[in-house]
């Protein structure tokens, strides 16, 4: 929701540009009040190119083609594309962390990915965007490749991670985003409370609190399991959508968040 609100005035690669900025100092105080050392001695030398591929793949890659995905298609249509994330951690957890791939944990995916159309299909709001679709194709399959890169670096903070990923990304994106901010838009367009709020929640919110969660969550899970409680994302986004835009709730919406939970249940059973 927050994106929606400040990608039709900020470029997708400057919204994640400022979205970083605000993250990289809420990390920063987050690392001094629980006394992480943050210093790049903490990683070995040997680690920092995973580092840098979750950094590049995660941080960047996925995150901006999901934001420009959005930008192109319909919310609807995103959230269906965007289910298929757990599909590929499925696979990518088999492929590079040897997990356990079974009937159970393919089938409890299906199940969820029905329970998400049933939440999100709106026939007439879901437009069909070759190029978005594309664009939320290749954010789903980076940011499985991301989870299952992380838990490659599971001897580490979350804190310490999650701040030199969002530092390295930061980097990348700004050559462009600072010639961006400079020259196509304005100070006033910026601060306008929608477009400012939003910058801030997704990069105090959805990026310290929610990329620190999702790792830590990686810790204790088989990413293939792990990756099923993304379906949830629509869920909240329906309720959200109910609570502050007053958006009705029909009863496809409990059937498909019945399934979505059955599908969890599924996954996590021995």
């Amino acid at each position: 929701m927050a994106v929606r609100l400040s990608v039709t005035v900020i470029d997708p690669i400057p919204l994640v540009f400022l979205r970083y900025a605000t993250a990289i100092f809420a990390l920063y105080i987050a690392a001094k009040l629980m006394r992480i050392d943050l210093a790049p001695g903490s990683i070995k030398l040997r680690d920092w190119r995973l580092i840098f591929l979750t950094g590049f793949i995660g941080q960047t890659l996925s995150i901006v083609t999901q934001e420009t995905g959005t930008l192109l298609t319909s919310a609807q249509t995103g959230s269906v594309v965007t289910a298929s994330t757990p599909a590929f951690m499925v696979i990518f957890g088999h492929l590079i962390l040897h997990e356990e791939l079974n009937f159970g944990r393919i089938f409890s995916v299906i199940l969820a990915t029905i329970g998400v159309l049933f939440v999100v299909f709106d026939p007439d709001n879901f437009q069909i965007s070759a190029s978005g679709g594309i664009f939320l194709i290749i954010a789903a399959m980076t940011w499985a490749i991301l989870s299952v890169l992380l838990k490659l670096l599971k001897k580490y903070s979350v804190v310490l991670v999650t701040f030199y990923c969002v530092l390295i990304s930061l980097i990348l994106l700004a050559p462009y985003s600072i010639w961006w901010l400079e020259t196509q838009i304005t100070l006033d367009e910026i601060l306008e409370p929608t477009v400012f709020l939003s910058v801030i929640y997704l990069g105090v919110i959805s990026t310290t609190l929610g990329f620190c969660a999702w790792n830590k969550g990686l810790l204790y899970m088989d990413a293939s399991i792990a990756g099923i409680f993304m379906f949830f994302q629509p869920v909240v986004g329906t309720i959200l959508g109910y609570l502050v835009l007053d958006e009705p709730i029909t009863m496809y919406f409990w059937i498909g968040s019945g399934l979505i939970v059955a599908g969890v249940l599924l996954s996590m059973r021995k």
